[in-house]
């Protein structure tokens, strides 16, 4: 969930929250004004009724003033909409508490072919307090959601600058962020673009050094192979070609580690079938015979990923298998989307980390050829694809596992 989501579903569950209180305020506020006006009407109505019953206008217009009642004068047009919320007959007359118009709490009283209607005036009080507190309510709503833009507007960035950080992973070392001002990320974006720079200055600096480095490396191995070819058979010519041999393969897979740590070599992805990827490792490998391979294939199924590489990577488990194996032949099985390579010996001593790691070897392996680089490069391929590598000892068999997922 990112955390657009996550802060908008926090606002819509704060907004909703605010809104219930509010509601619930209002209504409790509501209900309290009703209740205390409604006691004292009643309370003050006994009196009122004593007054209207005695005709004695100086005493009810005194005990009018006594509750801060009011008298209304145009009494019909006032009942017209008016609600009722209360209503008593008694021996006096009638009694009746409404709601006009307006939200105002009124007090109708009946007394044979008279009547008399008033207002309690110091409820405006209570009403302003209650219009207070809503108004209070709405306008902490009204900074919620301020605030929830104000954060959308300051994370916003967030989204181009993780998409920058992930083109720039992926090897567009070019890519830079845009200026987000002075603030915070405006500070983040100024130092990503110089450390960005800098990376990319290093790196293509590296780069290039390692390429004019294996560059005039192949001239002189080249020369040297050709003058031990005119060379007649001598006592150290086969000590010298493997040498240069050697040199010459530890030169191309320190450049194949190169591209793959610098993440600069984009993959061309095609896609084939295990077969295809298989009988290219192979021809790779120049393995002249055939039964040194044993080959099972239960399971056919469809690679998408680059051909290339993937057969290099395999090329080498089998290159490995070849050269470790304590019983030939080895054996290539195919099965689950998995392409394993399996060799008879010695269960290994070490995790799979340790043999991927750059001129690793066991202990027991010192004395073979290789520079301890083949796993490194299987490593760091499978992982550009996606892919899963794993290493299993059973039974008297080694085994190195590509998982190609679809």
């Amino acid at each position: 969930m990112s955390i657009f989501t996550k802060l908008f579903l926090l606002f819509l569950v704060s907004l909703s929250l605010m809104l219930f209180v509010s509601r619930e305020t209002n209504q409790l506020t509501q209900a309290k004004i009703e209740m205390l006006l409604k006691e004292k009407y009643l309370q003050a109505s006994t009196e009122l009724f004593r007054d209207l019953a005695n005709d004695d206008q100086a005493s009810l217009t005194k005990r009018l003033q006594s509750f801060n009642f009011e008298l209304i004068a145009e009494s019909q047009s006032v009942l017209e909409g008016s609600q009722t919320i209360y209503e008593k007959s008694s021996s006096f007359g009638e009694v009746k508490i409404l709601m006009d118009t307006k939200g105002r709490y009124l007090l109708l009283l009946s007394y044979l072919d008279e009547s008399l209607l008033v207002r309690d005036i110091t409820q405006e009080e209570g009403f302003y307090h209650f219009d207070r507190v809503s108004y209070l309510i709405f306008a902490d709503i009204f900074v919620l959601i301020i605030t929830f833009l104000m954060v959308i507007k300051l994370i916003f960035p967030l989204k181009q600058i993780a998409l920058t950080l992930q083109k720039f992973g992926e090897g567009a070392l070019h890519v830079r962020m845009k200026r987000f001002g002075s603030n915070e990320l405006g500070k983040l974006s100024n130092t990503f673009n110089a450390m960005a720079s800098n990376i990319e200055a290093l790196i293509l600096s590296r780069q290039r050094l390692l390429r004019d480095i294996g560059h005039e490396l192949r001239t002189p191995l080249a020369k040297s192979k050709l003058a031990l070819e005119m060379l007649g058979e001598g006592k150290y010519q086969q000590s010298l070609k493997k040498a240069i041999s050697q040199i010459d393969e530890l030169t191309k897979e320190l450049l194949d580690i190169e591209r793959l740590n610098a993440n600069m070599e984009q993959l061309n992805l095609t896609r084939f079938n295990a077969e295809t990827l298989i009988s290219e490792s192979l021809s790779r490998a120049l393995i002249e015979d055939e039964s040194l391979v044993e080959l099972h294939i239960d399971e056919p199924f469809e690679i998408k990923g680059d051909l290339n590489y993937l057969s290099i990577a395999l090329k080498n488990l089998i290159d490995n298998a070849l050269k470790y194996t304590t019983q030939k032949p080895i054996l290539i099985e195919v099965k689950e989307r998995t392409i394993s390579v399996k060799s008879r010996g010695e269960a290994l001593k070490h995790a799979l980390e340790y043999y991927c790691e750059p001129f690793a070897q066991g202990d027991d392996t010192r004395g073979a050829e290789g520079f301890g680089l083949g796993l490194s490069i299987v490593k760091k391929i499978v992982q550009k694809h996606g892919f899963k590598l794993s290493l299993t000892c059973k039974e008297g068999w080694n085994s190195f596992s590509i998982r190609l997922f679809s």
